[in-house]
């Protein structure tokens, strides 16, 4: 069916639906007192133009509900500011009180803590901004402050509307745009409610910006260096790395048969699960938040497994939390480049011969840190991509001795790096130190 109504409409007569409805589907109110606050001085320097136009909503209609799949944070506010507007209404001229009074809101209630706060924190903000609202500012809100309105009677549709919008905006970050795509490719007819509604708060009680970590410094990385792909910055642009094929969608390919038994077996055995790679073809839907939380346990376990090891690699992890230049820009990124390369060894072949992985993988990756005088992504990325790329090597190993048996060049350190001394005795230690 696709989109049904296409239109402008004013903030009080958006606001006037009672069918309006936030789904369980839908991010923590993550507005922040700045945005509030821009949004506000914003209708304040417009207020004397015919109108101004704020956003986009976008709705998806399911039998009298009309559910918000784009525009919540817009309109939580709105909610807000007419709140506080409608209690200081009593001295303002009667038409417009009586407008206000008579906007039928939705019920909206929010159980998660994030929301609650941010709610709390902004409600503060705008009784202060709106302590002395004028009639004029009052009046340009309701009536002349506009939002472009589309309603859709498909779910899915719906999803790629807001997609398609949002990739061409600012408002997003890219794994916002990855969790609207896959909750569109979830089987409904399969995930009830109450599971959808605890993917969701799954993802979202993982901490921000250890998710963009997650994406931006491990997953996005390994997954295009494997390939032999630059991968310096994750942008909106690299997101369909991060999108496979739809189960119930796709053609019978050879290729997807052994995804399909191994996803089907898992969902008829709640014990198993599902057997990730970092490599692997994306299954869309349910499987990828599955994939993200498995990989978001993975480097915290990895974490902590640092924390087990003896000998040399004990002495090669101390070094590398400890010595002098540890946190230069530069060598945080080869500190990424060793964890990413580790995660990905660990990811293929466990924890068999970790000692001589953990020595190996730290050679690769800390060469470039005594080769080179200064750092950035680009260089570390061009020494993966062009000049020895372990990632590859590890992607095509069928056993773990092609990895820890890799011949690495011996290396000469550049004499104007500084703060590496703990790095160079532990090359000299390993016996990858020529002064040639």
């Amino acid at each position: 069916m696709g989109i049904v109504i296409t239109e402008i409409l004013t903030i009080g007569k958006f606001l006037d639906n009672p069918n309006l409805d936030i789904p369980n589907f839908q991010r923590p109110y993550k507005w922040k007192i700045k945005n509030v606050v821009q949004l506000i001085e914003d209708i304040e320097r417009f207020k004397n133009k015919p109108s101004y136009r704020i956003g986009t909503i976008v709705i998806y209609k399911e039998g009298d509900k009309y559910k918000i799949v784009d525009g919540q944070q817009r309109t939580v506010t709105f909610l807000l500011m007419h709140k506080i507007i409608k209690s200081k209404l009593l001295s303002i001229e009667n038409t417009l009180r009586n407008q206000a009074e008579n906007i039928q809101i939705f019920p909206a209630t929010f159980s998660n803590d994030i929301s609650k706060k941010n709610i709390q924190d902004n409600y503060r903000e705008i009784e202060r901004r709106l302590a002395f609202v004028s009639e004029e500012y009052i009046n340009f809100f309701y009536n002349k402050c506009e939002i472009t309105y589309f309603v859709i009677d498909d779910i899915s549709e719906a999803f790629q509307f807001f997609d398609s919008q949002n990739a061409r905006g600012k408002d997003l970050e890219p794994h916002d745009l990855l969790k609207a795509f896959h909750l569109r490719e979830i089987n409904t007819d399969i995930v009830n409610p109450a599971q959808l509604e605890r993917i969701v708060d799954t993802w979202e009680e993982m901490e921000t910006k250890k998710l963009v970590s997650l994406f931006s410094d491990f997953l996005f990385r390994v997954r295009g260096w494997c390939k032999g792909s630059s991968s310096r910055y994750f942008t909106k642009n690299e997101i369909p790395l991060f999108k496979g094929f739809t189960v119930d969608s796709i053609e019978e390919y050879p290729f997807v048969q052994i995804y399909k038994y191994t996803n089907d077996y898992v969902a008829q055995n709640e014990t198993k699960s599902f057997p990730f790679q970092l490599d692997q073809i994306i299954i869309n839907g349910r499987n990828f938040f599955d994939l993200i939380t498995h990989y978001n346990k993975e480097k915290i376990k990895f974490e902590e497994f640092t924390l087990t090891l003896n000998g040399k690699p004990k002495e090669i992890l101390e070094k590398i939390n400890s010595y002098d230049g540890k946190d230069r820009t530069g060598d945080k990124y080869v500190r990424m480049l060793f964890d990413c390369a580790m995660l990905y060894y660990i990811d293929k072949f466990g924890l068999r011969a970790i000692e001589s992985a953990v020595e190996k993988i730290f050679i690769w990756a800390y060469s470039i840190r005594l080769t080179y005088q200064s750092l950035q992504m680009a260089s570390v990325d061009n020494y993966v991509v062009q000049d020895f790329n372990i990632f590859k090597s590890i992607k095509e190993a069928i056993y773990k001795e092609e990895i820890i048996n890799i011949e690495l060049p011996l290396v000469k350190v550049n004499t104007n790096t500084h703060k590496i001394d703990d790095l160079v005795t532990l090359f000299t230690d390993l016996k990858y130190i020529t002064n040639e």
